[in-house]
């Protein structure tokens, strides 16, 4: 399946720049290579139609389009604040268009996204995978993983040099000054290439403010350092949080932890970081207006974090199937609310208090602190990943092929991981 799905998201990729590009040609009465990168690919649309596919699969009528049309605008949303992030940068603006969202994504748009991703599940999906399938399997993933490879080091080329560029322009052109070697010379040539080809497709881009760095501080403003750390602080409250609410709704305690080390939820840790770099821009606005932002993000997070653990873990660890107003069972109103609700208490309430602590610890022991619980959740990640799956195909009555399942399985053996993961339901 996932070859399949990398072929889809090249096909994507390709079909979306060659759209692009014709449209933005007609628009400006000359060639214009749209996409961020230099090959003939627009990777917005390789990831929406490659989310799409995976996360939209067993949705059908209205749901299909509603799904497309929020999986997409995500992906673009997402893109626009990374690109605005990154390069200081806004190459699209739907500013001028009714119902948009601080110009990156509007209902216009998101519906044109929704038809789209119809398309795409109907019919497109269906003709991309007989062309691959007409390839000798072999053949196929040769082409594919060679196609990704050339794709890997355009993109990570072009975005250190713009990314070099945006963020220290003074010390690119002072060392094109002193500088006189072929090498430099070759790199200032590409990096005007790429430079002037962005500005070309992207005629409309507008610059936009940094914002004030203060080094001083540890992990000042919603920088990687404070976004790492507030995803364990989330990962904690959120699991402490759902093991009260256990015991008070279904009357006894329960673990609510997503891995065997430690009571950290992985969901509720990435929702923290995700939210907070996501709408960190926009939490002064009203109540209103997070209450829904939590509301739509925290519904579409939780649907996708759904499917994912389903198809990668083998394992569903929520169903709401039994509570009214649900989706497949995977997400429901009432959770969606309380997502809101969350977004509205972190932002007015907590998170000003939690940034204020975190910017308090000095700069180098934060900084050591923050890797060393990166390296603890990696490490741990690794394991639970390994022990859920050796769960899964336990279940299934297959024996451990090597020693580290079989350590795996010394250590982590049913009765243990029913007490981590009671909820946790095995699918074939």
């Amino acid at each position: 399946m996932i070859w399949k799905l990398l072929w889809l998201f090249l096909v994507y990729s390709f079909a979306g720049w060659a759209l692009e590009t014709v449209l933005a040609s007609l628009k400006q009465k000359k060639f214009a290579n749209r996409g961020i990168i230099n090959g003939p690919f627009c990777l917005v649309y390789g990831f929406g139609g490659f989310f799409i596919t995976a996360f939209t699969r067993e949705l059908t009528g209205i749901w299909l389009f509603i799904g497309s049309a929020i999986v997409a605008s995500l992906v673009e949303w997402i893109a626009g604040h990374l690109i605005e992030m990154w390069y200081h940068e806004r190459w699209w603006d739907y500013r001028k268009m009714k119902w948009n969202l601080d110009g990156y994504i509007s209902v216009p748009t998101s519906c044109v996204w929704g038809l789209l991703g119809v398309f795409v599940i109907k019919i497109g999906n269906g003709l991309c995978i007989s062309v691959y399938d007409l390839l000798p399997q072999l053949l196929g993933r040769i082409l594919i993983l060679v196609v990704l490879g050339v794709l890997a080091v355009d993109a990570g080329a072009t975005l250190t040099i713009l990314f070099g560029h945006s963020k220290n322009p003074e010390r690119w052109i002072a060392t094109e000054k002193n500088l006189d070697s072929v090498t430099w010379k070759l790199g200032t040539k590409i990096d005007d290439f790429v430079n002037r080809r962005i500005t070309k497709a992207y005629p409309q881009k507008q610059h936009t403010e940094k914002e004030e760095a203060h080094p001083e501080i540890f992990a000042y403003g919603c920088s990687f350092y404070k976004v790492v750390l507030l995803f364990f602080i989330g990962a904690f409250l959120g699991d402490i949080t759902e093991t009260i609410f256990c015991r008070i709704t279904a009357g006894y305690w329960m673990s609510r932890s997503s891995v065997v080390w430690g009571d950290f939820s992985i969901v509720w840790g990435l929702a923290i970081a995700a939210v907070t770099a996501l709408l960190y821009r926009y939490r002064n606005r009203s109540e209103q207006f997070l209450f829904w932002m939590g509301t739509f993000l925290g519904g579409a997070y939780e649907y996708i974090c759904s499917v994912f653990t389903e198809a990668v873990f083998g394992t569903v660890f929520w169903d709401y199937s039994d509570i009214p107003f649900n989706l497949a069972g995977r997400i429901n109103l009432l959770y969606c609310f309380f997502w809101g609700f969350a977004a509205v208490a972190w932002f007015k309430i907590l998170y000003p208090r939690v940034s204020r602590l975190i910017e308090k610890i000095p700069v180098k022991p934060g900084k050591i602190i923050t890797w060393l619980l990166l390296i603890f959740m990696l490490a741990d990640g690794v394991v639970s990943s390994a022990a859920l799956a050796r769960y899964n195909t336990r279940s299934n009555g297959i024996e451990a092929s090597n020693s580290f399942e079989s350590w795996v399985d010394e250590h982590f053996d049913d009765a243990r991981m029913a007490r981590i993961y009671p909820k946790a339901k095995q699918v074939g």
